[in-house]
């Protein structure tokens, strides 16, 4: 029998399997993170900073697709723990530049390794490391769209 209401099954969703992945792939990094002492939301940071070096707030909010509001606390947290400094552009006040500090460039040395344990979690006897790479990389593509879409 057809149900007019499949739609709407959990299973049949979109979001939920990205939501769960999302929420489940957090849980992952918890304990490597815990060692650095930093959360998920700061790792992404450093990982923006440990790339591409000093950047604006404004960048760091567009690369992690966040607003400056919410990305704000995140910098005070990790400046607090002696990671990066911000500093006020001298051309434009309303400009901050973001950038590390000796301790956060060697946090990144401890940090190297848990991508690749991540993907070792996401391993087993079903899922190669060949197709993990290749959902990351379909993930991406999705990301993409979605933020080109919603930019009109």
């Amino acid at each position: 029998m057809d149900d007019h209401f499949a739609s709407l099954y959990l299973e049949n969703q979109i979001c939920f399997p990205l939501y769960a992945a999302s929420r489940l792939t957090t849980k992952l990094y918890t304990p490597f993170l815990k060692e650095l002492d930093i959360t998920y939301p700061q790792y992404l940071v450093l990982l923006v900073l440990w790339q591409h070096n000093a950047q604006t707030v404004n960048k760091i909010s567009e690369r992690l697709l966040l607003e400056t509001n919410t990305v704000t606390p995140l910098l005070k947290r990790l400046e607090n723990k002696g990671l990066l400094k911000r500093e006020r552009s001298r051309e434009d006040e309303r400009t901050v530049q973001v950038s590390l500090t000796a301790e956060g460039e060697k946090l990144k040395e401890k940090a190297v390794k848990i991508p690749e344990k991540i993907i070792g979690s996401f391993q087993d006897q079903t899922t190669s490391e060949t197709e993990i790479i290749h959902f990351r990389d379909t993930l991406k593509q999705l990301v993409e769209t979605l933020d080109e879409k919603l930019k009109r």
